[in-house]
């Protein structure tokens, strides 16, 4: 385990200890949440038989030892932390728990229909839909600019969000430039 690793989980312990559990029990928008692809670093301070680096299930679960099955998917770091935390402390006392995630791969989105490189992207950072269409390399000749939609699954529900890029492009309607989530497709027809 390296010093980083140690601190950061150190750190993170005493800021639990200071009241300061507020951030661990909502995440605000900022806050990166796992998805299912993500790739997670796992340890528990002085345990060394505990260090897992484990990739999010399809279904958005992980199975950690003395643990068992949990649902990631949708929690942050800080979250899964103070839950491995909560969980191993029947079995280890006041074990140190950092959770970090090595590799997002699970964050992507889609772009298709009339865009010179339709397909999937990786999201790294938080990306608008300007910035998808951009990133598909902008619109085909045929394209309906002012017909565009972000598909957004919500479970087995679809949320369909018009996008008008003629006006957005023209300074109106500006709100219709969404920071797009994870697993959204943006359909240009």
């Amino acid at each position: 385990m390296d010093f980083r690793t140690i601190l950061a989980g150190a750190f993170l312990w005493l800021a639990l200890l200071a009241g300061n559990a507020s951030a661990a029990e909502s995440p605000d928008k900022a806050s990166y949440l796992i998805q299912p692809g993500d790739q997670l670093q796992i340890d528990v301070w002085h345990e060394e038989e505990l260090r897992r680096e484990l990739v999010v299930r399809p279904d958005g679960g992980i199975s950690f030892p003395l643990v068992g099955d949990l649902i990631v998917q949708g929690t942050t770091p800080v979250q899964l932390t103070e839950v491995i935390t909560r969980k191993l402390s029947r079995y280890i006392p006041d074990p140190v728990v950092t959770v970090t995630v090595a590799q997002a791969s699970g964050n992507r989105l889609y772009v298709i229909g009339e865009v010179a490189r339709p397909g999937e992207f990786p999201m790294s950072r938080p990306v608008t839909v300007l910035q998808a269409l951009a990133m598909a390399g902008g619109f085909t000749p045929y394209a309906k600019r002012s017909d565009i939609k972000v598909l957004r699954g919500h479970g087995s529900r679809q949320t369909v969000l018009p996008f008008d890029y003629s006006a957005v492009a023209s300074g109106e309607n500006l709100q219709q430039n969404i920071e797009l989530k994870p697993g959204d497709v943006v359909l240009v027809p």
